[in-house]
């Protein structure tokens, strides 16, 4: 998250910011899916927050999963309901007139050669496929599902709302390859409605950074609050304190 947070810092999370989450932390510690409630809170996250929650796809991209050990802190880039696009490298989202992101992060991929992005194996983005060929510099538009969002089930919301479907319905979505159509279990479905918010979080240091761009949506409930101020700073290279950066606001 460098600029924002560098590398040797702690940090204080703001909980009590989006609601403190209530759930079974033995649960999760033995490797078990908690249920997930959520104290009510002060507001939700808007563009731009920095912003620590579990990583979803800790176990693989292929299923979401939480452990109460694993955390990213990331920028959040797009809210529920918002459609997002990567254009040349730039985020972009329509009806949102402020800066998103990181600028100089996002000039750099920018400005980087395609050949030079693929021999650092960072250029091929999610969901990894061939016929939508989304990547770092062009991607989308994606829609960030929000509680009650619709969508018709085709082959490209299969691809990009799979693993979303399949953990908030507990069952397994498929196509079956006889009659073009999609099972949830059995049921055929042509239609989803989202029962949770999802955000699309991404890194400051655009150009090396493990992100929604690689990995997909978060849902709400893994975010565990926002990023509030440093605590500590010790550069890793001297092993002396950044005095400077104590106390610091993470913005």
């Amino acid at each position: 998250m460098q600029p924002a947070i560098l590398p040797g810092e702690r940090i204080i999370v703001w909980k009590p910011w989006m609601g403190a989450r209530i759930f079974d932390v033995f649960a999760s510690l033995a490797g078990n899916q908690p249920e997930i409630h959520r104290m009510p809170g002060f507001r939700t996250p808007r563009h731009n927050d920095v912003l620590v929650f579990n990583n979803p796809y800790f176990n693989g991209w292929n299923k979401i999963e939480m452990h109460i050990r694993r955390y990213y802190v990331k920028r959040c880039i797009a809210l529920p309901g918002d459609t997002l696009r990567i254009e040349n490298g730039y985020y972009r989202i329509p009806g949102f007139d402020g800066l998103i992101g990181n600028l100089s992060g996002q000039k750099k991929v920018s400005d980087e050669p395609e050949t030079s992005l693929k021999e650092r194996h960072v250029w091929a983005a999610y969901p990894r496929d061939s016929l939508l060929n989304w990547n770092i510099k062009n991607f989308g538009p994606l829609l960030i599902l929000a509680k009650g969002t619709e969508i018709g089930m085709n082959r490209t919301n299969y691809l990009l709302y799979r693993t979303l479907i399949e953990w908030e319905s507990g069952n397994i979505l498929r196509l079956d390859t006889l009659d073009g159509n999609y099972y949830l279990n059995d049921s055929l479905l042509l239609t989803y409605c989202s029962r949770r918010n999802y955000y699309f979080m991404g890194g400051d240091q655009v150009e090396d950074s493990q992100d929604s761009r690689y990995w997909g949506l978060v849902p709400e409930e893994y975010i565990a609050g926002k990023a509030w101020f440093v605590w500590k700073s010790v550069d890793l290279d001297t092993n002396k304190f950044r005095w400077k950066r104590i106390l610091k606001k993470i913005e």
